[in-house]
């Protein structure tokens, strides 16, 4: 049974990267909590057009804002637009990210700098950019999606496990600077997650995998959108500038 966070209903949350995987179970989980999601995308109107009716068969509402958050500029437009003609944005979820598998002796400047400014780069400007509108929305969390890769580094992820590593530090700043004004700001790590890349994995490998999870198993995309609901909610009123790992004990 899912729990009901009734202080989510009608809330105002944008959720970057919501197109798959993981953002795409946040969504779905705040749109059947009846909040109003807000997701960014590139490209294909008709794409953002079917997520759009997908979140609100859940029973919340949705808002498609076209804008990638390495590009300031329409960011800036989209969300000033939005704030100022819809409602102010309550929540926000920083889970847009890629990653590129490189050891560190063939990486290379723009490999690193892709990553920095999607992982890092892009939702520090988005934070920055909402910052004005959150000190006039009520009940403000943001929570960022970083890795257990950003606390314990891996082989060939140099540079995705510094950008999700400077996301925590990021954070834990923003909630130091906003507290005053009831902005809170958390981190979740997640460890191995049941995505699209995972699903691509050979049995063998998943199951090597597993072995060094003491829960024995991956996560589902579910249980990391019932952490992130529960940190946007109410519920968790007096929780801040925290790390939360979701990795069944990989890293203890």
């Amino acid at each position: 049974m899912k729990a009901q966070f009734f202080d989510l209903k009608n809330k105002v949350v944008l959720v970057t990267g919501a197109a798959r995987g993981i953002g795409k179970e946040i969504a779905l989980a705040l749109s059947a909590q009846g909040a109003h999601v807000v997701f960014n995308y590139r490209g294909d109107d008709s794409k953002a057009i079917a997520l759009k009716e997908e979140l609100e068969a859940k029973g919340g509402k949705a808002t498609p804002l076209k804008f990638d958050i390495t590009d300031y500029a329409a960011m800036t437009t989209a969300i000033d637009e939005f704030t100022k003609n819809v409602a102010p944005i309550s929540g926000l979820v920083n889970n847009a990210g890629i990653s590129k598998d490189t050891l560190l002796l063939r990486l290379k400047p723009d490999e690193i700098s892709s990553i920095i400014d999607t992982n890092l780069k892009g939702a520090m400007m988005l934070t920055q950019a909402l910052s004005r509108n959150f000190l006039k929305a009520e009940n403000v969390s943001i929570v960022n999606m970083s890795s257990v890769v950003g606390l314990m580094g891996n082989v060939s992820q140099a540079a995705y496990a510094a950008s999700k590593a400077g996301l925590i530090g990021f954070s834990k700043s923003v909630a130091k600077e906003l507290a005053s004004r009831n902005v809170r700001s958390n981190v979740i790590c997640p460890g191995f997650i049941k995505t699209d890349m995972t699903e691509t994995l050979s049995d063998k490998v998943k199951e090597e995998y597993a072995k060094s999870i003491p829960l024995a198993r991956m996560a589902e995309p579910s249980e990391v959108a019932d952490l992130t609901c529960f940190l946007l909610s109410n519920a968790s009123s007096y929780i801040t500038g925290e790390v939360i790992k979701i990795d069944g004990g990989l890293y203890i």
